[in-house]
């Protein structure tokens, strides 16, 4: 790899509590949403080519599109309409797949964030308004630009840092399935739900997980009804014992809160041997 290569990590985005508040005349529907980011994720290494190049490797690299419709290419080509092709030369890209595709754990917004990020580095562009840029892309991209905790409203662009939520153990778990979020929130039948009444102070795993018991994920219903693979996912994580478990996102991938990283390992561990097909990673949130 040339020495004066890119890289940047792509965090798995983890919805904690996802409330669908509205439906805007444009059809997009707003919501009121806690995320936070994990520490596993996919991988994205840019350097200078005499021609754009995109390899894609890893273990979940077979679902992913080579073509204009994955959301790596087009964050390269915004930014080469932003600035122009002098300004933005060829460019090798090479993405490490790790996390699944379809999953609600946002791995081609935040892959496409972190080609947004490591081009403006790798072409000079330090100044760009990246979020802007981002938005065009899909409405959680500058979540994932911004890659920290925080509460997100509208459609995804109202975003406000979320300080007071210390990292937490947890097991991200997909039981092998892709839910099409389209199809999700074409499922869900009540689209105006109360807002998160605020989020307290997140200072231990039990208050985090008692959080998550006052909230809701009004996507998980609807994902189950075309999904019924995620009761599985859900099963598996309350075989244990986790302090607080949900889906996040459109599903499948659900997730279970621990007390510490040993027993979030604990468990990941035995859900790896109980269904050895599935993604299964314990990870940090936060």
């Amino acid at each position: 790899m040339a020495s004066d290569a890119v890289t940047v990590f792509a965090p798995a985005k983890i919805n904690l509590a996802l409330h669908v508040t509205g439906r805007r005349d444009d059809g997009y529907h707003s919501m009121d949403m806690l995320v936070a980011f994990a520490d596993i994720g996919d991988r994205i290494t840019l350097a200078p080519a005499e021609s754009d190049d995109f390899v894609v490797d890893g273990p979940r690299a077979r679902a992913v599109p080579r073509d204009g419709a994955n959301l790596v290419l087009r964050a390269r080509d915004a930014l080469r309409a932003r600035f122009g092709a002098v300004r933005c030369p060829p460019v090798s890209i090479h993405l490490t797949k790790s996390l699944p595709a379809a999953s609600g754990m946002g791995g081609g917004s935040s892959d496409a964030a972190a080609t947004l990020k490591g081009l403006a580095t790798l072409w000079g562009h330090a100044g760009a308004d990246l979020a802007t840029l981002g938005a065009a892309l899909g409405a959680d991209v500058p979540m994932c630009l911004a890659a920290r905790t925080l509460r997100a409203r509208g459609v995804g662009e109202i975003l406000d840092p979320v300080d007071g939520m210390r990292p937490v153990a947890a097991v991200l778990v997909n039981p092998g399935v892709e839910v099409s979020t389209p199809s999700v929130f074409k499922a869900l039948d009540k689209k105006d739900n109360p807002p998160l009444s605020g989020i307290p102070e997140l200072a231990t795993a039990q208050a985090v997980a008692r959080f998550i018991m006052m909230t809701r994920n009004d996507l998980q219903r609807p994902a189950l009804a075309l999904a019924p693979e995620i009761s599985d996912a859900l099963d598996a994580l309350d075989a244990t014992a986790p302090l607080a478990r949900r889906m996040t996102g459109s599903g499948a991938t659900c997730f279970g809160i621990y007390e510490s990283r040993e027993t979030a390992g604990r468990a990941a561990a035995s859900m790896v041997t109980a269904h050895p097909g599935w993604f299964v990673a314990a990870t940090r949130l936060g």
